[in-house]
């Protein structure tokens, strides 16, 4: 009798310890399941996140993006904007589509009126005067600001580098207005596009001028630097 008890025991003992045993296997089995599912959680929620992220901007006077692995040429077009010699032209230059879409044909005679720009000078370019400018719309994958630092040609910390150049506006003398743009330090240009047509945006060289602009850190007449960088 008393052994047939020890045997029930000694049974019964075997079989609670393979049940924890494979409680245990279980349980060890759950956490992987569940770190796998949280990685993968993880994953998709970086995925989502990166998809939902992105900036654009405009690089002047050239017709494709900087060659970077997070930023994708949106579309390249012309260089538009008002006229250097009306008081009523917008002041912001836009980046034209290469191939527009019109709805009507006609309009009546009080109207905006958008032309394409040009370089007036060599200063950007030995052979930059008269030269039509392009332009490329550019996103930035991963970035959710950009920002245009004139006076600069690098970022500061923390930022990235899109392009830098030089400042460009029209002359300061000219009745249409032209904000303050950064254009590229190796510019290109339209294709035939260097007759002097004078009828659209004029782009001149800008230059530091001291009084109320403090000289020294800027100096007289010196030529003003550009950056655009992303974060």
């Amino acid at each position: 009798m008393a052994r047939d008890v020890k045997r029930l025991s000694s049974h019964h003992n075997d079989s609670m310890n393979m049940i924890f045993r494979n409680l245990q296997n279980e349980n060890k089995t759950s956490h992987q399941l569940i770190s796998k599912l949280n990685k993968t959680i993880h994953v998709f929620n970086q995925q989502i996140a990166n998809n939902a992220r992105g900036t654009t901007y405009v690089r002047w006077s050239r017709k494709q993006c900087p060659n970077k692995n997070d930023t994708e040429l949106v579309y390249a077009g012309y260089t538009g904007g008002g006229s250097a010699g009306a008081y009523g032209s917008a002041p912001e230059p836009v980046c034209l589509p290469l191939h527009p879409d019109f709805n009507k044909t006609s309009s009546g005679s009080n109207a905006g009126r958008i032309f394409g720009a040009e370089f007036i000078t060599n200063f950007f370019a030995s052979n930059s005067a008269y030269q039509d400018l392009p332009c490329a719309v550019c996103r930035v994958k991963q970035a959710s600001s950009v920002l245009m630092i004139p006076g600069k040609n690098r970022c500061y910390k923390g930022w990235n580098i899109e392009y830098h150049g030089y400042l460009a506006s029209s002359h300061y003398s000219n009745p249409g207005a032209n904000s303050y743009t950064c254009i590229d330090i190796q510019p290109e240009f339209v294709n035939d596009g260097s007759a002097s047509h004078g009828d659209g945006i004029n782009f001149y060289e800008v230059v530091a001028r001291c009084g109320s602009l403090h000289c020294p850190p800027y100096y007289q007449n010196y030529p003003m630097t550009c950056v655009v960088c992303s974060k």
